[in-house]
């Protein structure tokens, strides 16, 4: 034990050496206030474990309520073999950490933790005076959770997994007594259950995700049916948000209605946002018409999400009253543009409060009449004009997955119109609407179409060799280009999420389905979008998030090189069906591009015939923050010594998935080698590789952690999918 005066001398050394060196200022001369904002940047796992321990003033401050009152562990998946804590040798790191503040954390978010044991999260129980607990994700059985909610007597905000097992009979008096408390509540099913909603009798805001597979793992066929049984029914009087968030298959529709059947008897009057999100058909039940009825007398709402075959052919939005909306989505509805502006925006009156609209798959939304217009149709840019000035402070706009076509009539295209929204932070479009007007583009020659293409290139590789596309950004005095997609973005500053996705794109991995063998052509204007649009993508100095899909005319790649230069917040880039099939021509462009991809967390590129060689990881390996990789590549090929060095070198990975045209015996014996190689010193660590067309695809995928699997490795338009702040 070292004596009084070393550990002052120890503290001294701890204070110069936060100065950084002699002769400057100490970081420690900064007052207490300007260290805690700088603090505040610092996860705070390492506050407590880490920062604490650099000299007695930094101990005070990293313990401080306003860094220990809210602690985020979702997305964090550094942990350490061995860490010593006050003398003692912890091998877990949250474990450690709710040890050392449990009782001065209020809202805790450990979301996505799926790779902690049970004994792990079974230290929540610590925080006594939790006001808001995220548990998606994490693995839960009803006694543990009985157990935990139990000393959880602040707890106003919930969020768990209902798992096959759950049983509410478990649940003990006193986490009922809580969950009577809870006023928030997100629950995500893969079981037909109620879950704890029974238990909640003052909920406020309820969100609803099922993930209910059709057959369990015996191949035994589940029926919502099973929830008849259970006594107690969900108590909704005080609802004000009610949203349900279906993935594909009929169990999920069935349990949707029996959560929805108490809704029909009773419309809560407080009810002020009503989204349901289900893929596909979904027919009305006799509970849900009357449902719908009663909110249109009853009610008066503010967000409104509902399945396209409740909206079709329906007088709904005429009967439902609105009051201030913040939020709209008619994705895939048949809404045509008088529609629109009638019952929607009201004639064209001022819906200032709009703050995000999805309208993707709304194929004729933007023109006058549904019944005669064709895909090839210009838009109505009247219709267009009119949705830019009355919802003039949107945030989040999704028009992807149609053809809106602008005519060559000046200042009616369809991106001069957008160009005003201003304060855009988020944007999905389909590729030929960004086309010059009707006319073709001069500056380079016409691509071939998709399926003859294939028929000249399958399956040949690609050489990477000499790069013969322009670097980088234009020259400072470089004329500058004229288009409208240029202009369009030069006019919106903050925009953080761009997607442009070609409106016949599919991905060829669909969610509970065989891969898709087949694609359909892009449309024709898309083949005026090139190299030179993307680069335009280079002046979102902000950007975060890229998404790319069916652009058929990238020849060389040289856009991607300036956003990879220009666009240093970059974090997540998905790229698809670039260029001709079966030619991936842009690929050294692309490797350059991820040299410069400092900030980048997330890759996903689906592209078929691609070749994942030694070079492109070589590439991919300059991204040091990258966390998750995702490669789906129809009669694709890999290198697996280049994938063991790239996923060596990469410390931060966490995620690989690689849907490949390689044998089943070769993606077997690549995944366990990874898996034993770094899952030791990497316990978040999911690694899925599998042939791409193989049988057996869809019952691999359904182990996949729902957060990989939901946020990257399925391919989704994400703007505007949900109301922004929907869940803390």
């Amino acid at each position: 034990m070292a004596a009084p005066g070393e550990e002052a001398a120890s503290e001294e050394r701890g204070e110069e050496s936060s100065s950084g060196g002699g002769g400057g200022m100490n970081l420690m001369e900064f007052s207490d206030e300007i260290l805690l904002h700088i603090l505040r940047y610092t996860p705070v796992a390492d506050l407590v474990l880490n920062v604490r321990s650099v000299c007695r003033k930094l101990s005070v401050l990293s313990l401080d309520k306003s860094l220990t009152h809210t602690v985020i562990l979702h997305k964090d998946y550094r942990v350490r073999k061995t860490l010593e804590v006050n003398g003692t040798v912890d091998k877990d790191q949250v474990k450690a950490l709710l040890r050392e503040i449990g009782k001065e954390i209020h809202e805790l978010d450990m979301a996505g933790c799926y790779w902690l044991p049970g004994a792990t999260v079974d230290q929540v129980i610590r925080c006594k005076n939790l006001v808001k607990l995220n548990l998606s994700g994490c693995p839960l059985t009803s006694l543990r959770l009985s157990k935990m909610l139990s000393a959880l007597q602040s707890l106003r905000s919930l969020a768990l997994d209902v798992n096959p097992g759950f049983d509410a009979a478990q649940l003990s008096g006193e986490c009922k007594a809580t969950l009577s408390q809870v006023l928030e509540l997100k629950q995500t099913l893969h079981t037909p259950s109620y879950g704890v909603v029974p238990c909640c009798t003052r909920l406020e805001k309820l969100l609803l995700y099922f993930e209910i597979l059709d057959r369990s793992r015996e191949g035994l066929i589940i029926s919502g049916q099973l929830m008849v049984g259970e006594s107690n029914v969900p108590h909704y009087q005080d609802l004000r948000v009610f949203y349900a968030r279906l993935a594909p298959g009929p169990v999920n529709q069935e349990v949707v209605r029996l959560y929805l059947a108490v809704l029909s008897d009773r419309t809560p009057e407080k009810l002020h946002a009503f989204l349901i999100s289900a893929p596909g058909g979904f027919a009305q039940s006799c509970a849900v018409r009357n449902l719908l009825d009663s909110m249109a007398r009853n009610v008066t709402l503010d967000a409104l999400q509902l399945p396209r075959s409740w909206m079709n052919g329906s007088s709904l939005l005429q009967q439902l009253r609105f009051r201030s909306p913040v939020y709209f989505s008619f994705s895939r509805c048949s809404l045509s543009g008088g529609q629109l502006v009638q019952r929607v925006l009201n004639g064209g009156k001022d819906l200032r409060s709009l703050v995000g609209l999805n309208l993707s798959g709304c194929v004729h939304c933007l023109s006058p009449d549904a019944l005669l217009r064709k895909a090839e149709d210009d838009i109505d840019g009247g219709i267009a004009e009119t949705l830019v000035a009355s919802c003039c402070h949107l945030r989040h706009l999704n028009l992807s997955a149609a053809h809106h076509h602008s005519s060559g009539s000046l200042g009616r295209h369809l991106c001069q119109l957008l160009a005003r929204l201003s304060g855009l932070l988020s944007l999905a479009l389909p590729v030929c609407a960004v086309a010059d007007g009707s006319a073709p583009a001069a500056d380079r020659p016409p691509a071939q179409p998709a399926a003859h293409a294939v028929s000249q290139g399958a399956g040949k590789k690609f050489r990477l060799g000499v790069q013969t596309y322009p670097r980088g950004a234009p020259e400072p005095g470089a004329p500058k280009p004229h288009s409208v997609f240029w202009t369009l973005l030069e006019r919106l500053p903050h925009l953080e999420r761009l997607e442009l996705i070609g409106s016949s794109f599919s991905s060829a991995m669909p969610r509970n389905e065989p891969a898709i063998r087949n694609s359909l052509p892009p449309c024709g204007r898309a083949q005026h979008v090139g190299d030179a649009e993307v680069a335009a993508i280079g002046q979102l100095a902000y950007l975060q998030h890229l998404t790319l899909a069916q652009l058929p005319s990238i020849l060389t790649g040289s856009g991607l090189v300036s956003v990879g230069v220009r666009c240093q917040h970059l974090r997540t880039l998905s790229l698809a069906n670039l260029g001709l099939m079966g030619k991936a021509s842009y690929m050294p462009a692309l490797m350059d591009m991820l040299r410069h991809c400092k900030c980048l967390r997330d890759l996903r590129l689906e592209q078929p015939y691609f070749n994942a060689n030694a070079q492109f990881f070589q590439a991919l390996s300059h991204c040091a923050s990258l966390q998750r990789f995702c490669i789906i590549s129809r009669s694709g090929t890999l290198q697996p010594d280049a994938v063991t060095a790239f996923v060596s070198a990469c410390l931060e990975l966490i995620m690989c998935h690689m849907f490949t045209g390689e044998s089943l015996t070769v993606c077997k014996s690549l995944q366990q080698s990874l898996l034993r190689s770094f899952q030791a010193g990497r316990p978040a660590l999911n690694v899925v590789i599998f042939p791409l067309l193989h049988e057996d695809l869809t019952e691999v995928i359904r182990d996949v952690p729902m957060m990989h699997l939901d946020e990257i490795t399925l391919f989704k338009s994400r703007v505007a999918e949900e109301p922004p702040n929907l869940w803390w």
